[in-house]
């Protein structure tokens, strides 16, 4: 298994970064507009909200591989902000659409606890942010922080959502949960292996 440079993986920073400031901007925006949908009580708006936010987690992390500013400082900010953004809108949307109160429960409790706590697995090892996880174990990356299981996660239960399938959004939330709980387990024998735990 070959790991980046610890002396690399282990350095926090800088924050200051364009990366950074993106992930800044597109969180208060995104929760902003969130907030100003539910004041509204605008569908329309609140998808912008999601717009923004998802338009600007790619764009964080474009920018962030595209100009060299990759730190364990920013994987954390981005994890945090897409915690706080996530919340907002799923209330939001809750307020708004109470249908689908069942499925938010399931995807926030899924993805506000166990997938916070495995995507900060990774500090535990020398590695610079979920997106190299892969260089720790490839079959937890590839469920959990490649680009199809980062799509796949979310959007296969906004999708669902947003064509008025809630039992099937309910059915990926819940698969969802199932494959968290499962990388959960392998994180933590990936840890008591390494010693880590």
């Amino acid at each position: 298994m070959t790991l980046v440079d610890p002396r690399t993986a282990i350095t926090i920073g800088p924050l200051r970064t364009v990366a950074n400031l993106i992930t800044a901007i597109r969180t208060v925006a995104s929760v902003s507009v969130g907030v100003a949908a539910l004041v509204a009580g605008s569908v329309g708006l609140l998808a912008v909200a999601y717009g923004i936010y998802w338009a600007g987690d790619v764009l964080d992390g474009w920018a962030a591989r595209r100009l060299g500013q990759e730190t364990r400082a920013g994987a954390v900010l981005d994890i945090v902000s897409d915690r706080a953004c996530t919340a907002v809108l799923c209330v939001g949307l809750v307020a708004l659409v109470p249908d689908v109160a069942v499925v938010a429960l399931v995807f926030l409790l899924s993805f506000l606890v166990l997938d916070t706590m495995l995507s900060l697995a990774f500090l535990c090892w020398p590695v610079l942010s979920p997106n190299h996880f892969h260089l720790i174990d490839r079959r937890v990356w590839a469920l959990n922080w490649s680009p199809v299981a980062k799509a796949g996660n979310t959007a296969g239960v906004v999708g669902a959502i947003a064509f008025g399938q809630y039992r099937l959004a309910l059915a990926v939330a819940v698969a969802v949960v199932g494959v968290k709980l499962w990388s959960t387990a392998a994180v933590v024998r990936l840890l008591e292996r390494d010693g880590r735990a």
